[in-house]
């Protein structure tokens, strides 16, 4: 059984999110957003001798450095997509910077627990006219942040290919490789965008927090409810943090993203009188999944016969199928 040669010998592998450039737009436009905001605070605090401003100030750069670990991973990812040195291209680079922003989250909130629970213990004075004016700017900063980087669902899937992406292996005479590049799309989350999108609604919510925890200071006299506010948001934002360690973790780790998918893949090979000896199914990038797919069958059929039958299955954007013949019983 010979392969098909009517398929390119090679074939790019650029597994970028269909959004990828609207994001790479949006989170530079928040960076610029947070940096000014913060460089203002910060200078505006020194000026007329307002810790809080500063305080404030330095919280954002945290938030800063963040939200610019999310635009320089869409940048290199975008600028190295085609780079042959990435064996299934650079969609995943967005997830490990979504993990080492999930892990910057979990510090902001250990540190915003930590000082909360220290001025439980000796409370310290609160200008609360000049707090609530920082925490409303900071609210409306954020709120602007949350609206840039809201997503939409993705209703077309768009990753880029120079051509139809088919390679052919040659293994011997029972064992056949095929490579597929499918193109009918998929929807998939940006865990990125995610990402930055978490950081700026974390502040925000802490920011609601504050303002609700001055309001109470200034006009009941309820001191203890600003740091009681700061130990409730640090619990809220370590809890997201925690989630987006977890999905940014486990793309990281190629665990199956789809078990439905996996089993569709199963009833097709099954149904064409075939048994999976080895499947191997994992995110590539936003949208996309890529498959190794391992068939015994006592009456082997080219690859591309069951490369046609996972052709149509959303998100399934890059397929190996190696054909193995079982033996004769004796």
């Amino acid at each position: 059984m010979s392969n098909l040669n009517s398929f390119p010998a090679r074939h790019e592998h650029v597994f970028l999110g269909s959004a990828h450039d609207r994001h790479e737009r949006r989170t530079w436009l928040v960076v610029g957003l947070t940096a000014v905001t913060m460089v203002a605070e910060i200078v505006a605090g020194t000026a007329f001798g307002s810790m809080a401003l500063v305080a404030d100030g330095w919280h954002m750069s945290t938030h800063a450095a963040a939200l610019g670990i999310a635009a320089f991973a869409y940048r290199f990812a975008r600028q190295h997509a085609r780079d042959s040195r990435f064996s299934f291209g650079t969609g995943k680079l967005g997830d490990l910077a979504a993990f080492a922003s999930a892990l910057l989250l979990m510090l902001v909130a250990l540190a915003v627990g930590w000082e909360s629970a220290m001025r439980l213990s000796a409370p310290v004075a609160i200008d609360f006219t000049q707090a609530t004016v920082i925490a409303v700017l900071g609210l409306i900063v954020n709120l602007a942040s949350a609206w840039l980087l809201k997503d939409g669902h993705d209703h077309h899937h768009g990753h880029s290919h120079g051509g139809s992406g088919h390679r052919p292996h040659d293994h011997g005479p029972d064992h056949h490789d095929h490579h597929h590049h499918a193109h009918g799309g998929g929807h998939g989350a940006d865990t990125n965008l995610r990402a930055a999108y978490t950081h700026v609604v974390a502040d925000a919510f802490t920011s609601i927090l504050a303002i609700a925890a001055l309001l109470g200071g200034r006009f009941y006299g309820w001191v203890w409810l600003d740091p009681v506010m700061g130990i409730v948001g640090a619990c809220v934002i370590a809890h997201w943090s925690v989630g987006l360690l977890r999905s940014s973790g486990a793309i990281l780790l190629d665990t199956v993203p789809d078990e439905t998918l996996a089993k569709r893949i199963g009833e097709r090979i099954a149904a064409e009188g075939a048994e999976i000896a080895d499947l191997h199914l994992w995110q590539v990038g936003p949208g996309h999944r890529s498959a190794i797919v391992s068939i015994v069958t006592r009456e082997p059929k080219a690859p591309a016969v069951y490369k046609q039958l996972l052709a149509d299955l959303p998100t399934l954007s890059h397929v190996t199928v190696e054909v193995n013949a079982r033996p004769a019983v004796a």
